[in-house]
């Protein structure tokens, strides 16, 4: 996921971003690539774990079909490993992989139903996931988004209320043990165009966002030319400053929030 940050006041958003809900001790983000996370939400999960919230990444697929140059098997090995180093480096311990096909994503029953177990397993107040919305941006000719990112998102704003019904997926219940969860506060969307809120970020934390981007070495280097941490620096602090302007001054990741 390469999404370079859209003016936030272009896609009208506040001139003053409301502050990210505080009242909770776990979230759970559910996203479609290894790296997804990385790409901006990654020093706000520094942040919160910093502070003894419980956060737990739950991916779609392994990124196996993300590098060019690697055979699917082998770049699945590789993205894994460099998922689960990224989520150490923020004090995420809990990594788990659905193992749905990279590229080719289907929003619908089968990817809301193992989104819709994960929930239930983990019973988190917040999640979080990644833009669903068609474009990177909120103006005219704004970038594409790509078909696993919108099938994600929107199967995850979905699932959040299934998780909660008994009569929805309610073989789950019967098969794995697990009983239905309406305990989501809210749904937070990293990288989206129409931002609502956000989270200041401090410099350990950013540190650590940044190193946790640089973990996913194998696919920056096969994705750029420019050394691996120009690259991520651009990213990481790049994306924060772009919200310091809507937060106070102060360096920050944002959210659309969906309150549930």
């Amino acid at each position: 996921m390469t999404a370079t940050a859209q003016s936030a006041e272009e896609h009208g958003a506040a001139e003053q971003l409301a502050a990210m809900p505080q009242d909770w001790t776990r979230a759970l983000a559910i996203v479609a690539h290894p790296d997804d996370l990385e790409y901006g939400a990654a020093a706000a999960v520094a942040e919160w774990t910093a502070q003894g919230k419980e956060v737990t990444y739950v991916l779609a697929t392994r990124g196996e079909a993300g590098i060019d140059t690697m055979e699917p098997g082998e770049a699945a090995r590789v993205r894994e490993a460099e998922q689960r180093a990224s989520a150490q480096v923020v004090g995420v311990a809990e990594v788990e992989f659905l193992d749905h096909r990279d590229g080719v994503l289907e929003e619908g029953p089968a990817l809301r139903r193992d989104i819709a177990a994960a929930i239930r397993r983990h019973r988190p107040e917040l999640v979080i996931t990644l833009n669903h919305h068609d474009t990177w941006g909120g103006g005219p000719g704004s970038p594409w988004n790509t078909p696993d990112h919108r099938a994600l998102g929107r199967s995850v704003l979905d699932a959040v209320g299934d998780a909660g019904n008994r009569w929805i997926f309610s073989d789950q219940l019967e098969k794995d043990g697990v009983l239905p969860w309406s305990g989501v506060r809210w749904v937070a969307v990293t990288s989206s165009p129409t931002v609502t809120h956000a989270v200041r970020v401090g410099e350990e934390a950013a540190r650590k966002g940044l190193a946790s981007l640089l973990e996913h070495r194998a696919y920056i280097e096969a994705l750029t030319d420019e050394d691996p941490e120009t690259y991520a620096r651009s990213i990481v602090y790049g994306g924060l400053d772009h919200y310091s302007r809507l937060n106070g001054g102060h360096r920050s990741v944002a959210f659309e929030l969906h309150p549930r």
